[in-house]
């Protein structure tokens, strides 16, 4: 670990991934207030790799929704190259803190939290420590008593799984695809996969199975 980044002799250098130009904006101006620096942005997993080798960022923050694609993946490619991650989400469900900690992320906040919540989780990620700020710690600790997924549901990515939750709740693809901030086409896209990891034959098969699941284990 550069001891620069412990001991706070210049700037933590981060690197911002996330699919909102207002929120990597906002990010942007909160940790310039902070004396931070951010080095880079990106909206997408190939954009944000593309920037490592030139950019060297101190760590990177990242959303796990990124314009249809699972920001875990990215958690996990920035890990292989020694990038220290902290995952920042509006989920606070066990499936994406669990899976974000899985993938190699270091902390987790979520977007409802308060500033000096994030901040304190930057300056513990980019000293190489853990942090589980307080939503993300009662989502694991849920995640811990809660019952045994359904057969194949540990197939599904996390981004398949959020349209599976939504579907049981009784939401159409439509309304799935506009929770998401996804379009109605990849929305139908992760139900065809899921059709196939799940062995069901329709997407009537889908939306009956996922809510049976949710009747049988209300979250």
């Amino acid at each position: 670990m550069d001891s620069d980044r412990v001991t706070g002799s210049r700037p933590i250098r981060i690197l911002l991934v996330d699919d909102h130009p207002a929120v990597r904006h906002g990010l942007a101006l909160l940790l310039a207030s902070e004396g931070m620096e951010v080095c880079g942005e990106a909206a997408r997993r190939n954009a944000a790799l593309a920037q490592i080798a030139k950019i060297q960022p101190d760590m990177a923050i990242v959303d796990l929704s990124l314009d249809g694609e699972d920001g875990v993946t990215l958690i996990d490619d920035l890990r292989q190259r020694h990038i220290p991650v902290l995952a920042y989400s509006m989920h606070n469900d066990p499936t994406h803190v669990a899976g974000a900690f899985a993938a190699g992320a270091l902390g987790y906040v979520t977007k409802r939290e308060l500033d000096s919540v994030l901040m304190r989780a930057i300056r513990a990620v980019a000293a190489g420590r853990r942090f589980v700020s307080a939503d993300a710690a009662v989502a694991l600790a849920e995640g811990i008593k809660g019952p045994a997924p359904c057969d194949g549901f540990d197939k599904l990515s996390l981004q398949e799984r959020e349209v599976y939750q939504l579907l049981g709740r009784g939401e159409s693809a439509s309304e799935a695809a506009l929770a998401l901030h996804v379009s109605t086409r990849t929305v139908e896209s992760y139900c065809a996969r899921m059709q196939v990891k799940l062995s069901l034959d329709s997407m009537h098969e889908l939306r009956r199975h996922a809510i049976d699941y949710f009747q049988k284990h209300p979250r």
